[in-house]
């Protein structure tokens, strides 16, 4: 058996490299949905992350945060502090534990969820008429499998 020399330089053939395909799908369609309520609600792309995981997830930790968006710690821990500067999170402890915080959305970042949360929505319903009914499902098994433990 014959070895094929290795080029001295062999970059990525982006366009057929997976995590790069799906990086530009997610900023596409992330930034699409933000479009929408960036200027509308000064809010960053992480802010919006943190309160969606707050309204499904109450009484979450900025860890717990983290764990479930996979986000970088700092970026949340900034966007955290900036919610709570805003008066769209509130941060409490957990069983008096001052150690332990606790994040909640507060009113005014419940009012701006039920605003923006139909809006997601409807950029994902727009996403995925471009499907058919048997991609969707072969979508949502793909990323689940991808996604799994």
């Amino acid at each position: 058996m014959t070895l094929e020399p290795v080029p001295a330089h062999a970059p990525l053939e982006l366009e057929h490299f997976l995590p790069y395909r799906l990086s530009i799908l997610s900023n596409t369609v992330s930034q699409s949905i933000a479009d929408e309520y960036q200027g509308r609600f000064q809010l960053s792309m992480t802010e919006w992350r943190v309160m969606t995981i707050l309204a499904r997830f109450p009484a979450s930790s900025a860890t717990q945060v983290v764990e479930r968006t996979r986000m970088d710690k700092v970026a949340v821990s900034r966007a955290v502090a900036r919610l709570v500067e805003a008066g769209r999170i509130d941060r409490g402890t957990f069983d008096g534990d001052k150690r332990r915080s606790v994040l909640n959305l507060s009113e005014a970042g419940w009012a701006i969820h039920d605003e923006v949360a139909p809006l997601a929505r409807a950029h994902e319903r727009e996403l995925l008429e471009k499907l058919s009914e048997d991609e969707k499902a072969w979508l949502e098994k793909i990323l689940d499998k991808l996604l799994g433990p």
